[in-house]
């Protein structure tokens, strides 16, 4: 049996320290201290007990000399019996760790510390990458609520699966073309196979996290497109998006942080110029945005959204309430979008989480009330997408600016919002989801807000580049997203029949009905 140093130094502690206030008698004088070890316990030590004596000084003194011995022979007696743990303790074999001694103020080495700091960081790291796994559900639901019943299963399934094909994609070759060696800054080129890399390298921490960024980026358009687009024509555009849009504007902003991870660390070409945005206002969300404008144009509104002399029609979400909890869940998991995107656990990551709270907050209030004086009344929908907006457009630089400059932020983020989904109807431009009002403006704005905002003072010189910057990625991901969708559109067809969208893409496509315990009076 192996004994346990700290257990047995209470216990003995205890016990002696117990026995020597009995032993110490009430007046301490020289016969006492040369007495032998050995002699008889007199009786009047019951007295002793019965009636207690308040001990000289002397007294007191003797004992404490004899608590400090035997704390001293206690120590040294706890050492050696750690040390016979260690000598006693059967072998190990295979991968297992040998028992080490307690570690001492001398063993915490520099490298230790490094080792402590580097895996709290993955295991943040991997956090952020689940929080962000999680907006899918955030898209889904919220698309499902502004989406009518009848299209239910068809707007789940394109959503399950854009992010099921992204991934893969995404794995095979988009993570290389994002993050591979450079060619003049533009797309990596090199034939790097992920999965050559070793089961513990770190690599997989950082794809893990990217691939999220990737999918949300890729599902942006499905909500801007929903009840008319046909599902196999949006399969190709999801696989398509992961291959030669993302990835390519994503290697001319964040190329060089794949060195710390295994990568080649090239920069891309606005990386270069000294172009930031740290979380993805417009990689991520103006990228998006823009092939969701682009895909609207090319899909057409749906059947009965606006009138023939161009009067929009409202037509209504089949559950409001499922809105709301989809816009919750993507607020939940923009906490890991931003606070991960420190690629490292430390105290940053505070404020940006505060930044990442407030600025949706603003933006809702200014949405409902620029939308309330418009039409007179406050629009729940307006609302939700206004705190979506000021989530969008903290992205990019919420670990530069202060909460203050993060209220303004999503201040201007909600009046965005709302005017730009004015601006959609008048433009005859239907947007289901308020995708482009959310992504494309307010990741335009974001992005500047970098320059804007910087709590280290403004420069026109870095705003010229965070304006130039986030206009080349927005102006290339409608480009290249709007001859994706022209090239679907004549080949296996992007738009639902007119019949399809009255009956509701759930039969058109899937031969489903999401309610089948309910009927529904939809019909346009």
């Amino acid at each position: 049996m192996i004994l346990r140093a700290p257990s047995i130094l209470a216990t003995l502690v205890g016990l002696l320290s117990f026995s020597l206030c009995l032993q110490a008698p009430a007046q301490s004088t020289p016969a006492d201290e040369t007495a032998p070890a050995s002699a008889p316990v007199p009786s009047n030590y019951r007295i002793i007990i019965a009636e207690p004596q308040t001990p000289s000084s002397a007294g007191m003194q003797d004992v404490e000399k004899r608590l400090d011995q035997v704390s001293r022979i206690l120590e040294s007696m706890a050492g050696k019996m750690a040390a016979d743990d260690v000598a006693t303790a059967p072998a190990t074999t295979g991968s297992a760790a040998s028992v080490s001694p307690p570690a001492t103020a001398s063993s915490v080495t520099p490298d230790l510390i490094q080792l402590v700091q580097d895996n709290a960081s993955y295991v943040w790291i991997l956090l952020g990458g689940i929080l962000v796994f999680n907006m899918q559900a955030g898209f889904a639901m919220l698309e499902l609520g502004v989406c009518r019943a009848k299209n239910s299963i068809n707007v789940l399934m394109k959503n399950y699966l854009d992010f099921c094909i992204g991934s893969i994609i995404y794995l095979v070759i988009g993570f290389t073309l994002q993050f591979g060696s450079s060619w003049m800054g533009f797309i990596g080129l090199d034939r790097t196979w992920l999965p050559d890399f070793a089961g513990d390298h770190k690599v997989w921490i950082f794809w893990f996290f990217q691939v999220g960024f990737a999918t949300v980026s890729c599902t942006i358009v499905s909500g801007a497109m929903a009840e008319r687009t046909k599902y196999l024509g949006y399969l190709i555009y999801a696989g398509l998006f992961m291959i030669i849009i993302y990835p390519i504007t994503g290697h001319w902003a964040w190329s060089g942080a794949g060195a710390a991870w295994g990568m080649a660390g090239d920069k891309g070409w606005l990386e270069a110029m000294g172009f930031v945005d740290f979380a993805g206002s417009s990689v991520v969300h103006a990228c998006g945005g823009a092939c969701a404008l682009a895909g609207i144009i090319v899909v057409g509104p749906r059947v009965g959204r606006f009138a023939k002399d161009g009067t929009p029609r409202l037509i209504a979400g089949h559950n409001i309430p499922l809105m709301a909890l989809g816009a919750m869940l993507l607020w939940f998991g923009w906490f890991g979008f931003n606070a991960g995107s420190t690629l490292a656990a430390n105290p940053s990551m505070g404020r940006i989480a505060v930044n990442t709270l407030i600025s949706p907050c603003a933006g809702a209030i200014f949405a409902m009330v620029a939308m309330w004086f418009a039409q007179g009344k406050p629009d729940v929908g307006i609302a939700i997408n206004g705190s979506l907006g000021g989530a969008v457009g903290i992205t990019a630089c919420c670990a530069n600016i202060s909460p203050g400059s993060a209220i303004i932020v999503g201040t201007v983020a909600g009046l965005l919002t709302t005017g730009a989904t004015i601006l959609l109807e008048r433009l005859r431009l239907d947007d289901v989801a308020g995708a482009v009002p959310v992504h494309l403006a307010n990741g335009l704005w974001g992005t500047v807000s970098v320059a804007l905002f910087d709590e280290k003072g403004f420069d026109i010189g870095r705003l010229g580049v965070q304006a130039l910057g986030t206009v080349s990625i927005a102006v290339f991901g409608f480009v290249a997203g709007f001859a994706v969708f022209k090239f679907i559109d004549l080949t296996v067809g992007l738009r639902a029949s007119e019949e399809e969208q009255i009956d509701g893409l759930d039969f058109a496509e899937h031969a489903v009905n999401a309610y089948p315990d309910f009927q529904t009076s939809e019909r346009a």
